[in-house]
């Protein structure tokens, strides 16, 4: 297992989202040094696996193929963020996944191994853990908007939390967002009461978006 690490200045921005709080006035674009606004996109550096900052200039320099496979040094987050209503996972796939929390997400590495790993967001940032690709596969059938996830910048994002059943499709910021308010409000053993309300916040803030409708 691997602990992925994000940028200080843009684990600070998503920790704050989706519940607004005052940001400090150097907020800066990771490339170019611009000032970015509350709202910006995120770019992933998939040299050194970070997140970085990015300005609507920049953000619109890299997005010229969202399906590039993670081919591209920098590679710009999708803003899709879909809610799959209908999906299920029973205890029986659960424990295949191997996974040992009830919050994951997953994400496809892209060209040339595929891989899919899962992301356990804890107190202490990501751990990531590669996923039976057998596993996968019975997971992926019969449900083809797994198919459809774009390598690297979007994630199936699982709440099994305290009896619940949600699915999500979400930009990779938004998984590092989920992590940040995690080790920000995490306390105990468990968590604390505190910290699952965060959570619950978190899923009930998600609105689904389709940048191509």
């Amino acid at each position: 297992m691997s602990t992925v690490v994000c940028t200080a200045s843009a684990l600070r921005d998503l920790a704050r989202r989706p519940l607004p709080e005052p940001r400090d006035d150097d907020d800066r674009c990771e490339l170019c040094a611009e000032p970015v606004p509350a709202e910006h996109r995120h770019l992933l550096d998939t040299t050194a696996d970070t997140l970085l900052c990015t300005c609507r200039a920049c953000a619109l320099l890299f997005d010229t193929d969202r399906h590039s496979g993670g081919r591209r040094p920098y590679l710009l987050i999708s803003e899709r963020r879909r809610r799959l209503d209908g999906m299920r996972l029973d205890a029986r796939q659960w424990a295949a996944l191997r996974v040992p929390v009830g919050l994951a997400f997953f994400l496809r590495g892209g060209p040339p191994d595929d891989e899919i790993t899962a992301g356990y967001p804890g107190p202490m940032g990501v751990v990531r853990a590669p996923v039976d690709r057998g596993v996968w596969a019975g997971i992926e059938a019969g449900r083809p908007a797994l198919a459809t996830l774009v390598p690297r910048t979007e994630a199936l994002l699982v709440n099994r939390a305290g009896g619940s059943q949600e699915h999500w499709i979400v930009p990779l910021d938004d998984c590092y967002r989920l992590a940040a308010l995690l080790r920000t409000h995490w306390s105990g053993l468990a968590g604390g009461d505190e910290v699952w309300q965060h959570v619950r916040q978190f899923f009930d803030h998600l609105t689904p978006v389709d940048p191509d409708a």
